[in-house]
């Protein structure tokens, strides 16, 4: 949004003069995302990048759209924690803790309906799957105006250059 005339960036992103500001920095109309792709799914975000005038308010959200059997894959928020609800169809979700002392990780699931609540803590590796034969439909909530994410898949088997397959073979055995 605007912040004193005596900041020039915040956040991560450069403060509004507030003489500047318009109703446009708080509107967006959200569509429903195409789910035609390999995963069947489309999360459509609305951080600080597409709504200027969450600047600095600490919250963002994403509606995230699945076809049936459609899969939000396993990622990350660095940045904030992400509360989920169904508006419409089931989703399968979980999430794992993190590294414990013993090396064991628990894996935390649950099978959400329309009007469900789930909260994923924040740096988690987590998922939604839709397990329903219909279309589904959810909006997250994050506790950050931009949460960033990382699809832990595309960062381990995608990267640029690739990482080696020795390190890759070692580290899934």
């Amino acid at each position: 949004m605007s912040c004193d005339l005596n900041c020039s960036f915040l956040n991560g992103k450069f403060c509004k003069d507030p003489n500047l500001v318009v109703v446009e920095d708080f509107f967006k109309h959200v569509d429903a995302g195409n789910t035609s792709n390999k995963l069947g799914s489309k999360v459509t975000p609305v951080s600080v990048n597409e709504l200027f005038g969450l600047n600095t308010l600490s919250i963002s959200l994403a509606r995230i759209d699945f076809a049936a059997k459609g899969l939000n894959p396993p990622h990350i928020h660095l940045r904030g924690t992400e509360i989920l609800i169904v508006i419409e169809g089931t989703l399968y979700i979980g999430f794992v803790s993190s590294n414990k002392n013993n090396g064991q990780n628990r894996l935390f699931t649950e099978v959400l309906n329309k009007g469900d609540v789930f909260v994923f803590p924040k740096g988690l590796a987590h998922f939604q799957l839709n397990v329903g034969y219909e279309n589904t439909v959810a909006v997250a909530a994050l506790s950050s105006q931009n949460a960033g994410v990382i699809t832990i898949a595309n960062a381990v088997f995608g990267s640029t250059p690739p990482i080696s397959d020795q390190v890759l073979a070692k580290a899934f055995q």
